[in-house]
């Protein structure tokens, strides 16, 4: 039986976007090619399960992009120095699948 506190699969009541990165794909979050962050460094996570993704509503955000939450292998640190986290939620143009790695 599953604990109340337990989070409800993104299948179970949520939709999954069409054209979004499947859950538990593996991705690398990168680093911003025109100013230092968000994060400060690239490293490997999984696209958590949990929540599914989300329009990113930023005024600077392009029409189209999702936000995705991430779960890290590693705890990190944020451009600005803080943390660690292990999860958090990125932006689709800051992660990389082990297709368009190499782009």
């Amino acid at each position: 039986m599953k604990e109340a506190s337990d989070p409800a699969p993104a299948d179970v009541g949520q939709t999954w976007p069409t054209g979004a990165l499947p859950p538990r794909s593996r991705v690398t979050v990168v680093r911003a090619s025109d100013w230092d962050g968000p994060w400060q460094a690239e490293f490997p996570g999984t696209i958590d399960a949990t929540r599914a993704p989300e329009p990113n509503e930023h005024a600077q955000a392009p029409s189209g992009e999702l936000l995705y939450w991430v779960t890290f292998d590693t705890p990190q640190y944020d451009s600005d120095g803080d943390g660690p986290y292990r999860k958090a939620q990125i932006w689709g143009r800051y992660l990389r699948t082990g297709s368009d790695a190499d782009v």
